[in-house]
């Protein structure tokens, strides 16, 4: 029997969106005012965190789901488009190549320790690439780049994005003290931070702890590792497609499954750099992209089953704790070789 909920529910309107998109906004409205307090959680995680809470106490019933799966997808994706308008590629191309050596590196070590402790510790492979791309690129911006990709279930990118958060906490508070009791130089630290600490609050947090000019490295390092976020969806969006066709799908479509928003966020990235937007208005399309994250991560908190995430059990979290601890002894093995220290 076709009811209305049944009809909404197989083709969504913006009607029936309404609710579900409504309440993770208003959720994230609340995440970001919080994370204005907390700027060293961050309104993206706090906005996962209440999604999360919601979801499984109050559990919206299925009027909810419509908007809530179009903010996870369809806002997620607005998202990392609104993000290339934040992102000067001449601005960030010197300390690119400087750093692009120990990036490779750690990107490298990231993806390699993710495979194989993961494989050792029974995780599924939608979540170690969830991990892995987390610990190596940018954190929560990066899960969420690739999660239109190859489609892990909401409580796997909700477990990914917390795990990823809680060695952002520690790195925010350990880096610096590790850093002086190494007697890194502020380049030094800069490029270390910058390689090692996956998002970006947490890299200017560390950084400018350390001191300002560590800071200003860190930030720029970090914004370049931000960028491979392009070549490894289009790597992944090339493995899904073989491994649909080697399945014999018939329904499968590269064009279908290929990440154009990749694409849009490259040509945001040029009217950024070419100087087609007006510095004027650069406040406020940053801040455009951090409520559009904010949203689209609360309405992936919002569809995120936390008795599935308990049954994951230790091992995605110390799976995130291995691939961080080899990022982070790699980026300074790379720069004692190099003699970057």
């Amino acid at each position: 029997m076709n009811t209305p909920l049944a009809t909404a529910l197989a083709r969504p309107t913006l009607r029936s969106r309404a609710p579900g998109l409504l309440l993770a906004v208003a959720i994230a409205l609340l995440a970001w005012w919080l994370g204005r307090l907390l700027p060293l959680i961050g309104g993206p995680v706090i906005g996962i965190l209440l999604g999360i809470a919601v979801r499984n106490t109050v559990s919206p019933d299925a009027r909810f789901t419509p908007g809530i799966a179009f903010g996870g997808k369809q806002v997620l994706q607005w998202s990392i488009i609104a993000l290339g308008f934040g992102l000067s590629l001449t601005q960030v191309a010197k300390t690119g190549l400087e750093s692009l050596s120990v990036t490779l590196v750690t990107l490298t070590v990231a993806f390699l320790s993710a495979w194989a402790l993961g494989r050792w510790l029974g995780v599924h492979d939608k979540l170690k690439i969830l991990i892995g791309v987390g610990t190596a690129i940018c954190g929560g911006s990066a899960i969420a780049a690739v999660t239109p990709i190859i489609k892990p279930d909401e409580h796997d990118t909700a477990f990914a994005i917390s795990t990823i958060f809680l060695f952002n906490v520690v790195a925010v508070l350990l880096f610096p003290l590790l850093g002086h009791l190494l007697h890194l130089s502020d380049l030094g630290f800069g490029l270390w931070a910058g390689t090692a600490i996956n998002d970006t609050s947490s890299v200017v947090a560390a950084g400018y702890s350390y001191s300002h000019a560590a800071g200003d490295y860190a930030t720029i390092v970090k914004l370049t590792r931000a960028t491979l976020i392009i070549p490894i969806c289009l790597i992944l969006a090339f493995a899904v497609a073989a491994r649909e066709k080697k399945k014999g799908s018939t329904d499968f479509s590269l064009r279908r499954i290929f990440p154009w928003f990749i694409l849009w966020f490259l040509v945001a990235s040029a009217a950024r750099t070419t100087g087609l937007i007006p510095a004027a208005i650069l406040p406020a399309l940053h801040a455009a992209a951090e409520f559009l994250i904010i949203v689209a991560l609360t309405a992936i908190g919002l569809s995120a089953n936390l008795r599935k995430m308990v049954a994951s059990g230790a091992r995605p979290i110390l799976l995130g704790l291995g691939v961080w601890a080899a990022v982070s002894v790699s980026s300074l093995a790379v720069q004692l070789l190099i003699g970057r220290l």
